[in-house]
């Protein structure tokens, strides 16, 4: 029950927040290997991407990729946080009944790359749809998928099922930083709000201030694997479907730094905390109240 609570916790989070994962996918793509001032800026900021892409997209157009991103968030979160769970009701991440910083963050992570691994494919399809855009305003390599399901088809039937796993060697990092950070954050924070009684110990606003403190600690830590992981995903393919820009995550990582700086590596740092900290909040505070909700009615 605890990873079916968890996947429609993360679904719930994601109906509110894939248009910001649209934006955020764009300006990620933006000026990919290339040095400032020597591309065209369709998108300049957070507010002026999601005003282009409405415009010239339609309003759907924000909500593009919901189909993957929903079965994603589902699969990926429900894994991720069900095996938390387990491990956190085991009593694996207390010493002397406190909650313990190092076995939050190592359980956290490892619950991410169980999670990354299983979700890779759907990722993958998400990142593409999610970059599909009219030519006037399209940034990073443009795949022609119809949808979710035309495009596992299409990359099976030309790459095999090595192919629908292309680029999980960035989503494992990405996510089991993300992950550590995120649920050792939330379960300390949540402490903290507790001992410090500002709230009622079973109010909904324990876990919403807990999810606000996290969410923060998840931007800055997770956005250089982010960045990595969507220009991954998102590279053109050879014939055995080989990246014909990055060899992997390191050279991904290293060329984006020497091209494009520091400041590459934290591309779409506003999108990415207007994404990440609603999802954070709004995942953690469901997931919170769903396991709340449950054990009441049991």
């Amino acid at each position: 029950m605890d990873f079916v609570l968890s996947g429609v916790a993360a679904c719930g989070a994601c109906l509110f927040t894939n248009p910001l994962e649209v934006v955020k996918t764009r300006m990620q793509l933006q000026g990919e290997l290339k040095s400032r001032g020597s591309y065209s800026v369709h998108y300049r900021n957070v507010f002026h991407a999601f005003y282009t892409i409405g415009k010239v997209d339609g309003l759907l157009g924000l909500q593009k990729g919901l189909v993957p991103a929903l079965y994603y968030q589902f699969f990926m979160n429900g894994v991720r946080l069900g095996s938390y769970a387990i491990i956190e009701s085991s009593g694996h991440i207390h010493t002397n009944g406190r909650v313990s910083g190092v076995k939050t963050t190592l359980a956290g992570a490892v619950a991410g790359v169980v999670g990354a691994v299983m979700g890779s494919p759907i990722y993958l399809v998400k990142t593409h749809l999610q970059s599909q855009s009219t030519s006037s305003i399209a940034v990073g390599h443009q795949y022609q998928h119809q949808g979710m399901m035309h495009a596992l088809s299409v990359i099976y039937r030309q790459h095999g099922i090595v192919g629908l796993w292309r680029g999980s060697s960035a989503a494992v990092p990405r996510v089991s930083i993300g992950s550590a950070a995120q649920l050792s954050t939330f379960s300390s924070s949540k402490e903290l709000v507790m001992d410090l009684q500002v709230f009622p110990e079973d109010s909904w606003l324990v876990a919403l201030s807990a999810g606000m403190i996290s969410s923060v600690v998840v931007v800055l830590a997770m956005t250089p694997f982010d960045v990595v992981s969507t220009r991954l995903y998102n590279q053109p393919v050879d014939h055995l479907g080989k990246g014909q820009l990055y060899k992997g995550f390191t050279d991904c990582f290293s060329k984006t730094l020497k091209k494009e700086g520091l400041a590459g590596l934290y591309k779409g740092l506003g999108a990415s905390y207007f994404r990440l900290g609603p999802h954070t909040i709004l995942s953690l505070f469901f997931w919170d109240e769903l396991r709340k909700l449950y054990w009441k009615v049991r």
